[in-house]
């Protein structure tokens, strides 16, 4: 190396736009004023830029400061008017002392508000100098992703519990489910609008620790229907359903684990038998009560079963009930099996120990083989805007103070528009039951998959009038094979306005 160049090597490695010169992109929702997360603005060269949780993009690239640049505008759900030649984006001179802004249209109904996990949820926000609403709004607990959402208030505090989970140091990471506190609203932690100040509870290394870190280690384990249930003594226990499986599909076991406040963890309880097919918790639990006597309900997104709100009472199958029109003993295929009808012909849905309970594609099999009246289905919704059935695969059922009715928010299995798993779809009964006989779209996402929604309901705000709902954004099953940077396989946080005069189609009045 001739060190007469010495210099002039120096000189050309260092920036000459300066560290801190960035332009500050805003793309804004313009219904409601608010900046949007997860827009692409994407140069004519093709170099991709992702709006953080504010709608911010700090540009700062070499060469292409001061310059006018043409961005094209994208993003789910969302979208920029085209020009004279059909181009959907914006011409912005990259000035740092010139903030500009970007109003799209948003076609959703529900309004994304931020990515609640992950890296960099504030990261633009950040890198333009402006202050983060949260604490941690760069990293927390080397927590890169995280699938499936499990959430109960226990002890004075919302406790988060998510499945599998990506960490920063190595690809392999928690996949003995993760866990996090989130004090109560009053304490300014918890703020939908703004992200939430998860403390997620870490090994020694500070990445997340295991929950459920039973033996034998073989597998992962997931938990779902969580719940809180007194004992016999009244004391609350948190109590959740776990599986340990090989891969995504092979259950090597499963039962209950009971919340180790000590530990701070979850602790092996009563095994369910290997072959069980609906009796035990699953999806997301709800508790009912009637009269004296409250009810887990399991709802996966339909409340299918129902176990008594005791402690003492969940590692028994014999406590189960499902929902169910079947006769007693019947099959649990549509060939086999027999439909309960009453005195006046219409089938008799209820709850027993003594059938299983029907589901979408069960009912949608029964209708098929002539055993059940296109009308008389319960649980396939039609779609207001084109009358086609929705078949629904998970979400939740909650109470809704506003409309007085009973709401669910649950994703479509398949089809039915620009994603195999990521349309999301809201309905009302006047019974949590049913029947759910209307459906509207209220989120799409364009070949990338939304799993597992779960509507917050101590989230609501305004009456209930508005309500939020995350679930896990990734591309698993959706076919896409370019990741997000940042965003993929995490949990992103959605807003809806009941009052919004597109739902008006699917109100039960």
């Amino acid at each position: 190396m001739n060190l007469k160049n010495l210099p002039a090597l120096l000189c050309l490695a260092t920036p000459l736009w300066g560290a801190a010169e960035f332009a500050e992109i805003t793309v804004v929702d313009d219904a409601t004023g608010r900046g949007v997360p997860l827009m692409f603005l994407e140069t004519v060269d093709h170099t991709v830029f992702v709006t953080d949780n504010a709608g911010k993009v700090a540009f700062g690239e070499p060469g292409l400061m001061h310059q006018s640049v043409f961005f094209e505008v994208s993003g789910h759900g969302y979208e920029l008017a085209k020009d004279g030649f059909g181009m959907r984006g914006v011409r912005i001179k990259t000035d740092p002392a010139t903030p500009a802004e970007i109003r799209v249209k948003r076609l959703n109904i529900a309004e994304r508000v931020d990515r609640l996990t992950g890296t960099g949820l504030y990261r633009d926000t950040i890198l333009l100098g402006h202050l983060s609403p949260i604490g941690k709004p760069l990293l927390n607990a080397q927590v890169v992703g995280q699938d499936s959402a499990q959430v109960v208030e226990y002890q004075g505090t919302y406790r988060w519990f998510w499945g599998d989970t990506s960490r920063l140091s190595y690809p392999l990471g928690n996949f003995r489910t993760t866990g996090a506190t989130v004090e109560k609203a009053g304490s300014g932690n918890l703020n939908p609008l703004n992200g939430i100040n998860y403390r997620y509870l870490q090994d020694k290394d500070g990445f997340t620790k295991q929950m459920c870190p039973f033996e034998p280690r073989e597998g992962v384990v997931w938990i779902d229907g969580l719940c809180v249930v007194p004992d016999a003594t009244g004391k609350d226990r948190m109590v959740t359903r776990f599986a340990r499986l090989k891969g995504l599909t092979e259950q090597l076991e499963h039962g209950l684990a009971f919340y180790d406040d000590a530990k701070d963890e979850f602790q092996r309880g009563p095994a369910f038998p290997e072959k069980e097919p609906w009796r035990y918790l699953m999806g997301q639990s709800l508790r009912v009560d009637e009269g004296k006597k409250g009810w887990i309900l399991s709802c996966n997104p339909f409340p299918y079963v129902r176990v008594p709100a005791k402690a003492e009472a969940l590692g028994d199958i014999n406590n189960y009930e499902a929902w169910t029109c079947l006769a007693d003993g019947s099959g649990e295929e549509a060939a086999t099996a027999t439909v309960l009808r009453d005195a006046t012909g219409k089938p008799s849905y209820r709850w027993t120990k003594s059938a299983p309970p029907v589901k979408p594609k069960l009912e949608q099999a029964l209708v098929k083989a002539g055993k059940l009246k296109p009308g008389e289905a319960q649980l396939l919704p039609a779609d207001v805007e084109t009358g086609n059935t929705v078949l629904l695969h998970t979400g939740t059922v909650r109470w809704n103070p506003h409309r007085q009715r009973w709401v669910l928010i649950a994703v479509q299995e398949g089809g039915g528009g620009p994603s195999y798993l990521g349309e999301v779809w809201y309905g009302e009964a006047k019974s949590v039951n049913g029947p759910w006989k209307k459906v509207r779209r209220i989120v799409t996402h364009n070949s990338y998959t939304f799993y597992n929604p779960v509507h917050h309901a101590f989230m609501d705000q305004g009456g209930g009038r508005f309500i939020h709902f995350e679930g896990t954004y990734t591309t698993t099953f959706s076919g896409n094979k370019n990741p997000t940077p940042r965003y993929e396989y995490n949990q992103i946080l959605y807003r809806l306005d009941l009052d919004d005069p597109r739902l008006a189609g699917v109100r039960v009045e």
